[in-house]
């Protein structure tokens, strides 16, 4: 095991620490949660649209689950042997150094994973906008100054803002949350799966050949295009690590969450898309606006529609907590290391949560979710994000040579083979982003670097000191 050296503060040692409350089914709960969003209800009709041939549609799917998967592989055998609050932040800090760390920590912060809770929060409200059409109508007019929609930017901040109480109030608290969010939305899911093999008629084109001919210019082209969606889909997977110094006996549930949360999904996901195709026609699911809407709506009419509006609703809320809670570790690592504001290393005397953190990180995404910024931000960073994937996976490589006789609870299968697909992958993704979107990419590689100064600015202090 690789013991990670605390910075010689008398402050540091004298406050609270962090407190393993959370046990394997919390963990799992929350790799589960971490990834079922508004994905697998928005991202079908784009692939379909891209495809066109059922085979395919749930061959990029598999390839998708499957690659995450080995990412989660991957993760497992370093968290396993650095059970440290703060995950991939801490992991790279001990693979490369801390400015690589930091730029990790700043992106997560300034727009990443902050950028994630806004956008899920208010496609949580625009689905409650369902049961109160007003929440829509509302606009802010001052003069120059039009604020549209405030109505979902106020009811995104109010989900915001309770699961970060939420969570200040305990890690138990939030994990229970969590667990219960995960539960019905995976049951949600599974109820919108056995009604359509129950009530729906099969659709035409489940009697033509599984794997049809691709009528489009490039087969590898269009399964790359889809891949995008697919992999935002099951983005999320590693939001556990960040949870790993309160999870009970950490090196060993960590990893079992990582792996059994992601298969667990990669099989939900599959039998999603295959109940969507066996009562809509590829061509149904390509123009819908809302595939499970309208798969349900077949046989259970206009009650289909509130119904998928409430399955929305409940899947997306508890990914908003679970990214809540998992990513305000970062930063609180990031502080402890002196690295970002001191008070953000605050653990609350009684609560034993990284309260300060947490506050800090709901402001923020709120005020994201009031400018409406929040998705072109996030369009700009993706690239970034696969680029520190694929630095957090190669990192496998560095320390099983650097630390051979290392303790490792769990070791990567397939190793090398599997780590290896996942980094080729991910430097593709960046690459083939850059290409197909230089600007976006240009304008994310500037906010990343945003950092720079700020790093110089705290490491310039700690330096003194």
């Amino acid at each position: 095991m690789i013991h990670l050296q605390p910075a010689a503060d008398v402050h540091q040692v004298e406050q609270p620490r962090l407190a393993e409350r959370l046990n394997l089914s919390t963990a799992i709960a929350v790799v589960i949660g971490s990834i079922i969003g508004s994905g697998i209800f928005l991202v079908p009709q784009k692939i379909a649209a891209t495809l066109g041939d059922a085979g395919w549609i749930i061959a990029v799917w598999v390839f998708g689950g499957l690659l995450s998967l080995a990412g989660a592989l991957t993760s497992a055998e370093i968290a396993g042997m650095i059970p440290a609050a703060g995950g991939q932040y801490v992991y790279f800090r001990e693979i490369y150094n801390g400015f690589t760390a930091f730029l990790y920590g700043w992106t997560t912060f300034i727009v990443y994973q902050t950028g994630s809770i806004a956008a899920i929060a208010v496609a949580f409200a625009k689905y409650l906008g369902f049961f109160f059409p007003q929440l829509g109508n509302w606009n802010l007019n001052l003069g120059m100054f039009v604020m549209p929609e405030v109505g979902i930017k106020l009811a995104a901040i109010c989900a915001i803002l309770f699961v970060t109480i939420v969570n200040y109030f305990g890690v138990q608290f939030g994990g229970f949350v969590q667990q219960l969010f995960t539960y019905l939305k995976v049951l949600a899911i599974t109820g919108i799966v056995i009604s359509c093999f129950i009530f729906g008629t099969p659709a035409v084109h489940l009697y033509a050949p599984f794997f049809g001919r691709f009528h489009g210019t490039s087969l590898i082209g269009a399964f790359g295009i889809a891949l995008v969606s697919v992999l935002w889909a099951y983005d999320g997977w590693n939001s556990v690590t960040y949870l790993a110094g309160e999870v009970k006996n950490a090196q060993r549930n960590i990893p079992v969450a990582l792996v059994s949360g992601t298969i667990t999904v990669i099989v939900i996901y599959v039998l999603a898309n295959l109940a969507y195709m066996y009562v809509l026609s590829i061509s149904q699911i390509a123009g819908s606006k809302l595939v499970a809407s309208d798969a349900i709506s077949i046989f259970f009419g206009k009650n289909g529609a509130a119904m998928i509006a409430v399955a929305v609703m409940i899947s997306a809320f508890g990914t908003v907590n679970a990214t809540t809670m998992t990513t305000a570790r970062v930063y609180f690592a990031m502080a402890r290391d002196k690295l970002f504001f001191s008070r953000i290393s605050d653990v609350h005397p009684k609560y034993k949560t990284p309260h300060v953190s947490l506050v800090v990180q709901g402001i923020w995404a709120s005020l994201l979710t009031l400018t409406g910024t929040y998705d072109q931000l996030l369009t700009y960073v993706i690239f970034a994000s696969w680029l520190f994937y694929a630095l957090g996976t190669f990192g496998i490589f560095i320390l099983r040579k650097k630390r051979p006789d290392a303790e490792r609870p769990y070791r990567t299968i397939g190793y090398p083979f599997v780590p290896l697909i996942f980094v080729i992958v991910s430097v593709w993704f960046v690459y083939n982003t850059i290409v197909t979107d230089p600007r976006d990419s240009l304008v994310g590689l500037g906010l990343v670097l945003l950092g720079l100064p700020a790093y110089w600015y705290w490491h310039t202090r700690n330096a003194k000191r």
